[in-house]
């Protein structure tokens, strides 16, 4: 079995367990930050495999380098490994570090090695994250400026502000949907699978972009299946013994996509006629509103990632054949 390095992250640093070649449990610190990170990795050897918890930011220089060297890195899911590992006590750097190290060893056959992402992945993220920054805060001032609007008295030099930084906002937003869009078209595969999923009625840009970020262009989440479960809207059984319930959808989802695709759902009942009898269907057999919305953001979802294999348009009068009168040919 692979040597195991368990990190334990945090801004300034990171602490680093693992078992050297004699079996001695070892214990080190490393800054967290360009250069300590390369001597720390220049030291250890190409074949290890470095576990992290999820953090976000704070690992990600640690990924990018670690890909750069060629060495195998897996960032896990914090929650996946407190609760891999029954109840412990005591909490410290080196300790969490050690139970990362712990639950590397004991599932190493589950690892999957996190690749970071491409630069025009990261540049699109990080103008994504900044349209949607900017959008809140257009947000929060549109409603102040209506709740204003109710008081008895209304400041004049504050309504004049507001519509000046509200209109420094638009123009700040449509110049980073305009780059977004430039850094789409400077990738031949982006652009070609941003145009397939937008030619889905329902389904706008800014969910397009969300798509190809969280699924790392449809590489990293490579099934349907997969983006359903990621996203929240496939549910799952809901039973024990005797006691059967309602499947229901996980609480464990990305909230941010799963509201998009609502959005684009609720857009597509209205626009999309294939859409809108799926979900009068569903109505039919007795389901609430707001399951058979779910299972058209599902159905959504199974459309794009057919699209993006198949590489041809979103067509309205495509008829999806039996798959059983091709068992019936082939027998």
């Amino acid at each position: 079995m692979k040597q195991i390095y368990g990190i334990d992250l945090s801004k300034e640093k990171f602490n680093v367990s693992f078992i050297d070649l004699k079996g001695f449990l070892k214990d080190m610190e490393v800054n967290n930050n360009y250069s300590g990170i390369c001597k720390f990795l220049a030291k250890i050897q190409k074949d290890v495999i470095l576990c992290i918890e999820y953090t976000g930011i704070y690992g990600d220089l640690l990924v990018f380098l670690a890909n750069c060297f060629n060495i195998s890195i897996c960032a896990i899911p914090g929650y996946e490994i407190k609760h891999s590992l029954g109840m412990q006590k005591g909490k410290s750097d080196p300790i969490d570090a050690s139970k990362i190290r712990e639950y590397g060893e004991r599932f190493s056959d589950k690892l999957k090695e996190t690749v970071f992402y491409s630069e025009q992945l990261h540049e699109l993220r990080e103008l994504h994250s900044l349209r949607d920054m900017l959008v809140k805060q257009r947000k929060m001032l549109q409603t102040h400026g209506k709740e204003k609007n109710r008081a008895p008295y209304c400041s004049i030099k504050v309504k004049l502000v507001s519509q000046e930084i509200l209109r420094t906002l638009d123009k700040q937003i449509r110049e980073v949907e305009n780059q977004i869009q430039k850094v789409i078209n400077a990738d031949p595969e982006l652009a070609e699978n941003s145009r397939l999923i937008q030619s889905i009625k329902g389904i706008g840009a800014v969910t397009a972009n969300e798509l190809i970020i969280k699924t790392h262009n449809f590489k990293k989440i490579n099934t349907a299946r997969k983006a359903a479960s990621f996203a929240g809207v496939c549910p799952f059984p809901n039973s024990s013994g005797k006691m059967v319930k309602k499947s229901k959808v996980s609480p464990m989802s990305d909230k941010k996509l799963k509201t998009l695709l609502f959005l684009c759902a609720s857009s597509a009942i209205q626009n999309n006629k294939d859409m809108k009898h799926y979900y009068e269907r569903k109505i039919a057999e007795g389901k609430p509103g707001y399951l058979a919305l779910n299972n058209v953001a599902n159905k959504l979802l199974r459309t794009v990632y057919a699209i993006i294999e198949s590489k041809q348009m979103w067509d309205p009068l495509h008829i999806c054949l039996d798959p059983r009168e091709g068992e019936k040919k082939a027998a």
